[in-house]
């Protein structure tokens, strides 16, 4: 499922700090390791860009919007909801603001807080170590038992 997320509004629900100077790059590696795990596609929005350096920059499947000074991400998120148009209800707005979540209803797309889209990525992180340990570690017997085949493949 693809997201729009307000990365300002994410970044202190993950304990990162928003006064950090890597607080975005920060953001922007836990949202590819994410993508990752779960197969999402990602656009992030931050608000005040530096005079000249608004942007855009795209990262695998986490696109980074830089959106300067005087302008919102709230407003550029919501712009792009509009331009989506009825596509717009394949994708989840993250955002903790009640204007915006109603912007997402309205477009018909659907809404969820920066709080429980950071449970998403903890749980998701969650269960892919689970999986990775009982997918990589062979018990004692398993150990033996494949010794033993490769034993008889030797002779």
């Amino acid at each position: 499922m693809p997201y729009l997320i307000d990365g300002h509004n994410l970044i202190p629900k993950l304990g990162l700090h928003l006064d950090s100077f890597d607080d975005e790059l920060d953001l922007l590696v836990r949202l590819q390791e994410f993508c990752r795990l779960r197969r999402a596609q990602v656009e992030v929005y931050f608000d005040g860009a530096p005079p000249g350096q608004a942007s855009t920059r795209k990262a695998g499947v986490v696109t980074a919007h830089f959106i300067r000074q005087g302008s919102s991400a709230d407003a550029a998120i919501e712009a792009r909801l509009l331009q989506l148009k009825k596509a717009a209800k394949n994708w989840t707005v993250v955002s903790s603001d009640g204007r915006l979540q109603r912007a997402a209803g309205a477009a018909r797309a659907g809404a969820m807080s920066a709080e429980e889209f950071a449970q998403e990525m903890v749980k998701a992180q969650t269960v892919c170590k689970t999986k990775s340990k009982s997918e990589s570690v062979l018990s004692p017997d398993e150990v033996e038992e494949w010794l033993k085949f490769f034993e008889r493949r030797g002779r």
